[in-house]
């Protein structure tokens, strides 16, 4: 049976409630090279995001999921399949933990290992990817402690800061048993 349960924490749809964690998030400069981000969201738009979470993910071709500890509903990071495509079932993944005192303590470890077990068993998807900066050594080693492989580089694909950084492609196929 598929859960979005872990030992540590859970993983929930996300409620209007989160609005502002939401927006400290993608308003944080600090991180907008991992979300690829580089305007800052308004709450307006933030709400009006929250008001439309409530879709399937055929429809929106896009899933993310608050990361809370497994006894509290406050929000640690965020997981997300995105660009879904149900014909040739395969989607993006991502992954971020908001504030430093909760990465490094497995709870992105869980958080992924419960979406990839969500990803391919509940919606039977074949294969997931992730676009990950080739110096960001936490995320290369979370991914391929699951079993991502790198499948080629993009080179000078991000400008961070007027330098061009490269970004890998990192991929896993789900074998079927």
């Amino acid at each position: 049976m598929v859960t979005l349960q872990g030992n540590t924490i859970f993983l929930r749809a996300l409620e209007p409630e989160d609005l502002e964690f939401i927006y400290s998030i993608e308003n944080n400069e600090e991180i907008w090279e991992v979300s690829n981000t580089q305007t800052p969201y308004s709450r307006f738009l933030i709400r009006q995001y929250l008001e439309n979470a409530h879709q399937d993910i055929y429809e929106a071709k896009q899933l993310r999921l608050a990361i809370c500890e497994k006894d509290g509903f406050t929000a640690l990071g965020l997981i997300d399949l995105f660009d879904l495509d149900p014909v040739n079932q395969r989607a993006g993944i991502g992954i971020i933990i908001r504030n430093e005192e909760h990465r490094n303590k497995g709870v992105g470890k869980e958080a992924l290992g419960l979406l990839i077990d969500y990803a391919f068993h509940r919606l039977q998807l074949h294969q997931l990817y992730a676009n990950i900066d080739t110096g960001n050594v936490a995320s290369i080693t979370l991914f391929t402690n699951f079993g991502f492989e790198q499948i080629g580089v993009k080179k000078d694909w991000n400008r961070v800061d007027n330098q061009y950084k490269d970004e890998a492609l990192y991929q896993l196929i789900h074998k079927q048993k």
